[in-house]
């Protein structure tokens, strides 16, 4: 937590309200943490979370952390005094999760699961070697049966202990959660084959039986290390969810102007505003805090917070958004919210919120596993008194063989391995694949939100026409036009020197040049003064112009401007969002799949119909704050409906995080992708259908592997209870074992047989 700037937290980590943490610190190992957090060297811990350096953590031991509800999400930051805290450094903090692993709903810490897993084969070698191989009571090496059984049983002991750990945590958080899934049924099997492998020790070494008792140190052995391989392939397969509440404080600087009594600016850190305090924001430079204008005059650009793609004008009386971004022009703003009580902290309650909610769902591996856990768990307790009248071993043999033969040698590796092919695949053709619940529950999407700015449109300004009056030609107007705007950053300036740039005109740029606040700007050119104005000023100054053209190109949802020499109208330029090229063939590709397609976006509703009349959309809901977008989703979601939400921007956040799925535009802000289980690589909003057709074979393939995975045990588990012991046929662990071999193949022959050549587009 480096990135945090403690000494603003509060002050004592007393003030984080430990009863509202959904990690349930209770489940810390509070033996192995420092309890003062102050003495905690911070400066040692690396931002990434993924790749933390554990050793560099004051003693805290991660290994004994059951995360519950996901990520950082699941803590109330509303309880963490965020008033005091530094927005700025919070952004530094990258929470990409690379040894963090969901089951059951559930966040595991996995430790580093690609030194545990090799640490583990090494470990494992000796009782490969030495123990007898799947039940059939011969080893590969054969040399002196004491001291192979001493190490073996000591080499079983370590494995059990530092390879299991991990799943000996997992199911102890699922059990404590009531939802016993993939997690338990590992831990029992890996249990029983441990335990009974130490009963078999100490039987064969010192109770000397009339027949020798089985082990089942090579079971143990070979379960931890395809788990162990399974869940790294599976980490490795999908992207670590990054933490989208750090990258949206970022969105704050670190440092405001504060104004003091005597009239100057002082700088001080973002942390240290106080709610009625002033500051000056100078041009180009992001807004701390929310506040109200008290003086100067500007426009803002607010798109990566609130989604609206035009820049806003400012002036006294109007207010400003914390994380948004200065033009031109300086600003003195009297703070009105800042830390927990600001929009920006608003907003990540929101994601928090909807991340929480959303990290409760179980994936198909852990609905079968929990399935064969308590159907293991039944036909062994039956197999037991069963045969209990044949005497307590073999009564105990009959249970443990039950156990062992429904180990999930296979079903372990069954849906890592396709989410691992399939994921490759998805990052060839430009889809990133984050979470892989959001494969398996595309299946039940029945409408597609989408943001207008960035998502269907390419979310910056492009002069959509010029229409010369008074004689004047097009070259010309767009020249003086240029002309004017050349020293702006303003993006409907930036628009219009773009055109002529890329109409190769030859001009210079205005002299005196003057902002004219809420109007445009004024300049001299050639010795003559031009101003470009809007149709408001044209109005009040009863200049006429031909409103029927501004209309007409104003309705479509575009800023118009007028060139003035004097008071003589030399023409009009109309700007606009345009429409991305792949955005139409989307929209009939998901009506195609039967699938709603919805518009969502912050801008107003004139430019908002205008977009939808486009596209074919007849549903879209415009002027939409964060928590209005959100909203939909929850109104859709209520109404039984399956939501895939589709944005690029700040305000898009809680809503990729609360739909059933959520999609990023590559291009869009790194709060966004964060947000979300899919990011559009190229921005693409075709790649949209590409990725529904990916999921569908991927499911396919899923399905397939959990039969094939699972599916023996159908057969299995009754035939090693002894279900047809009156034929004389009982399922011999060997047997059994060769099943689960066979299983553990056709599941990775099945998973290699997606390919890239199955997604299809069908527009």
């Amino acid at each position: 937590m480096a990135g945090m700037d403690h000494s603003k937290m509060g002050h004592d980590m007393s003030k984080m309200d430990h009863s509202k943490m959904d990690h349930d610190m209770s489940k810390m190992d509070h033996d192995h943490m420092e309890h003062n957090m102050a003495g905690m060297d911070h400066g040692q811990m690396t931002h990434d979370m993924s790749g933390m350096d554990h050793s560099q953590m004051a003693g805290m031991d991660h290994d004994h952390m059951a995360m519950d509800h996901g990520s950082m999400a699941g803590m109330d930051h509303s309880h963490m005094d965020m008033s005091h805290m530094d927005h700025g450094d919070m952004g530094d903090m990258d929470m990409s999760g690379g040894d963090m692993m969901m089951h059951g709903g559930h966040m595991m810490h996995m430790g580093n699961l690609k030194q545990k897993f090799w640490v583990s084969l090494v470990l494992s070698l000796p009782v490969l070697f030495l123990a007898p191989i799947m039940g059939l009571n011969r080893p590969v090496f054969n040399f002196n049966s004491v001291i192979q059984d001493w190490v073996v049983v000591l080499f079983d002991t370590i494995i059990f202990f530092y390879g299991g750990k991990v799943f000996l945590q997992g199911a102890k958080a699922e059990l404590e959660s009531k939802s016993p899934a993939m997690m338990t049924l590992i831990a029992m099997g890996i249990t029983v084959s441990y335990v009974y492998s130490l009963y078999a020790f100490v039987a064969n070494n010192f109770l000397h039986p009339n027949t020798m008792v089985m082990d089942f140190s090579f079971e143990l052995a070979t379960l931890i290390l395809i788990m162990l391989l399974g869940h790294w392939i599976e980490m490795n397969a999908v992207m670590g969810a990054g933490d989208a509440l750090q990258k949206m404080a970022q969105l704050l600087p670190k440092t405001a102007h504060l104004l003091t009594a005597d009239g100057h600016t002082q700088d001080v850190a973002v942390s240290d505003l106080q709610v009625g305090q002033k500051f000056q924001v100078r041009a180009g430079e992001s807004i701390p805090a929310d506040g109200q204008v008290i003086d100067g005059t500007s426009t803002v650009n607010e798109s990566l917070v609130t989604g609206e793609s035009a820049a806003v004008a400012k002036k006294s009386g109007d207010k400003v958004i914390g994380g948004a971004t200065n033009n031109d022009g300086t600003l003195t703003v009297a703070i009105t919210g800042t830390g927990k009580s600001g929009y920006l902290a608003q907003v990540m309650q929101l994601v928090q919120s909807a991340q929480q909610s959303k990290s409760n769902a179980e994936s198909k591996a852990d609905v079968v596993a929990k399935y064969l856990f308590y159907a293991a768990l039944t036909v062994g307790i039956i197999a037991f008194f069963a045969w209990l009248p044949q005497g307590l071993d073999v009564a105990f043999s009959r249970m443990v063989t039950v156990f062992i033969i429904a180990c999930p040698h296979a079903l372990g590796l069954a849906i890592p391995l396709v989410v691992a092919r399939s994921t490759a695949i998805g990052a060839q053709n430009g889809l990133l694949i984050r979470n892989r619940q959001a494969i398996e529950a595309s299946t039940q999407i029945s409408h597609v939100l989408l943001d207008k700015t960035g998502t269907l449109t390419e979310g910056k300004f492009t002069v959509n026409a010029l229409i010369p009056a008074n004689g004047t030609d097009k070259n010309t107007l767009l020249s003086r036009l240029a002309a004017l705007e050349s020293n702006s950053t303003h993006p409907l300036a930036q628009a219009i020197v773009s055109a002529a740039k890329a109409a190769k005109l030859d001009y210079q740029p205005a002299a005196d040049t003057q902002n004219m606040p809420g109007v445009g700007i004024r300049g001299t050119i050639a010795g003559d003064a031009y101003t470009i104005v809007n149709a408001k000023y044209l109005t009040d100054h009863q200049i006429s112009f031909d409103t029927q053209a501004a209309d007409e190109w104003s309705g479509k949802g575009n800023s118009v401007s007028f060139l003035l020499q004097g008071t003589t109208v030399l023409g009009m330029v109309a700007e606009g969002d345009t429409i991305k090229p792949g955005a139409k063939k989307l929209i009939k590709g998901l009506q195609k799949r039967g699938i709603t397609p919805v518009m969502l976006t912050g801008d107003n509703p004139k430019a908002a119909a205008h977009v939808a009349a486009l596209l074919g959309l007849t549903e879209y809901h415009a002027g939409l704050l964060p928590e209005d977008k959100q909203k939909q989703i929850s109104a859709y979601q209520a109404a039984g409906n399956h939501v895939i939400m589709v944005g690029d921007g700040v305000n898009d956040a809680p809503s990729l995080a609360k739909a059933d799925i959520g999609i990023a535009i590559g291009a869009g802000t790194d709060v966004a992708i964060d947000s979300a289980d899919v990011v559009l690589v190229k921005s693409d909003p075709q790649d949209i259908l590409h990725f529904l057709d990916l999921a569908k074979i991927t499911n396919r393939k899923m399905v397939q592997n959990l039969w094939w995975g699972a599916g023996y045990n159908i057969l299995a588990l009754p035939m090693a209870a002894g279900v047809l012991a009156f034929a004389g046929i009982i399922l011999d662990p060997a047997v059994g074992a060769i099943l689960m071999s066979l299983s553990t193949v056709i599941v990775a022959i099945n998973a290699m047989g997606l390919t890239a050549a199955k997604i299809q587009t069908n527009e």
